[in-house]
């Protein structure tokens, strides 16, 4: 059949040309057409994800391999069908490769800003700054000239993961799992620290109240003892006071003594004994006799005394009352209450 029938998705934008020039153009358009002399092109309009790989090197001169992917659409249908051939064959496919290759450029596109980014970074900032790098190419992408050349609109530029080398990772994992490890301690030395501080704290604590103790119980001593000063004085002063009485009576004893023994003061023992009022006891003579003998020992030849003598002067000596002391026995001092 030399009549075709051509019905468009939505999502197609179709330009019909007869003789070289446009005839219909539009997207999910629908008509019919004159085969021998009529060329049909269709330009998807729908979003497509291109997946890539980069292996770039970063400011510190590392490896590095960048994974993600690509967003775009076709914006301009007639610019990029002017670049690129989209003409539909009889089967309804395009007819060369150009539809194909259209990701290859918009990849190596975005690989050369991505690589402009990632050589203003170093390792460590691109492993872990994804979205910058992300905004930042994207940004780059927008007003990238052989993009916009197409026709074509970059919707997003998606960094999925950013991995250096094997070795490299092992160090940056080894440094990491170091890094943590010395936090790790940190964290267990400020713990006993804290532990040591606390614990100064208390026996800093006990030590204070064990010195508010000592002091309090030092504070007792010190009153009890200016209490048992106060009592000594009291009773030095009451011995003082005491020995002066004392004094006085003796002094006053004496002087009656002095004067009762003034008058016989001259007279011989002798006379005062004999006109004692013991003057007439035989036991007293007799004792008095025994006196003047001992005195006379040198002249006494010899002395016979019987034993009834001797047994006289024995019981007459016990049946005699003892004599009153008490008056002479001097007054101790004055017992405490």
């Amino acid at each position: 059949m030399v009549i075709g029938y051509m019905k468009a998705a939505p999502t197609s934008y179709v330009i019909q040309f007869e003789g070289g020039t446009v005839v219909r153009e539009g997207a999910g358009l629908s008509f019919f057409y004159w085969k021998p002399s009529a060329t049909l092109v269709s330009v998807p309009l729908s979003s497509v994800d291109v997946p890539f790989a980069f292996n770039e090197i970063t400011r510190d001169f590392q490896a590095v391999t960048l994974q993600g992917q690509l967003t775009y659409r076709v914006a301009d249908a007639r610019k990029l069908a002017a670049l690129l051939d989209y003409s539909l064959a009889s089967s309804g496919r395009h007819r060369s490769e150009d539809p194909e290759k259209l990701p290859e450029r918009l990849v190596q596109v975005a690989q050369v800003r991505a690589r402009t980014v990632v050589q203003g970074m170093v390792l460590r900032e691109v492993l872990v700054g994804a979205q910058t790098i992300e905004a930042q190419v994207l940004a780059a992408l927008s007003t990238a000239e052989p993009i916009r050349a197409l026709g074509v609109e970059v919707m997003a530029f998606s960094l999925l993961s950013a991995k250096p080398t094997p070795e490299m990772a092992r160090a940056l994992e080894a440094e990491a799992r170091e890094g943590l490890q010395r936090q790790a301690d940190e964290a267990v030395y400020a713990r006993r620290n804290a532990a040591v501080e606390q614990e100064r704290r208390i026996k800093e604590s006990e030590l204070a109240t064990e010195l508010a103790v000592q002091e309090r119980q030092r504070q007792l001593r010190e009153a009890k003892m200016a209490g048992d000063i106060a009592v000594e004085e009291q009773r030095s002063a009451l011995m003082e006071r005491w020995a002066q009485n004392e004094k006085q009576a003796a002094d006053a004893r004496a002087y009656a003594l002095e004067k009762t023994l003034a008058p016989v003061r001259g007279v011989d023992w002798k006379t005062l004994m004999a006109t004692s009022v013991n003057g007439g006891d035989p036991a007293l003579n007799i004792a008095l006799a025994f006196r003047e003998m001992a005195e006379n020992a040198h002249r006494i030849g010899e002395l016979n005394v019987s034993p009834d003598l001797l047994n006289s002067l024995m019981s007459g000596a016990g049946s005699k009352p003892p004599r009153d002391t008490a008056r002479n026995t001097p007054h101790g001092p004055p017992r405490e209450r």
